[in-house]
């Protein structure tokens, strides 16, 4: 079994980080319409709505994160050797 590097640690901690981003995001965004619905009386629209921005700004943080990961791979990797990607897209060539 291989051993962890340094570099394995940071790898594993900028993955679960991009995971994270969107469940946290929808979850900011329920507590929070939730309460201005408890506090406007707009029920269940502020909930709806804070929902959908949540959803849109953990979408949007996710692949700019995955976009950020891509990057740094290619950096790691500049002689190409890494696997092609998997939708059959360029391979860099």
């Amino acid at each position: 079994m291989k051993a962890l590097r340094g570099e394995d640690f940071r790898r594993f901690g900028e993955l679960s980080t991009v995971a994270l981003t969107l469940p946290s995001s929808i979850a900011v965004g329920l507590v929070m319409g939730y309460f201005l619905d408890k506090w406007l009386g707009t029920r269940p629209w502020m909930l709806l709505a804070f929902l959908l921005f949540g959803v849109a700004s953990g979408l949007l943080s996710l692949f700019r994160g995955l976009r950020k990961l891509e990057r740094a791979a290619r950096e790691d990797d500049p002689e190409g050797t890494a696997a092609p990607p998997p939708d059959g897209g360029p391979s860099g060539e």
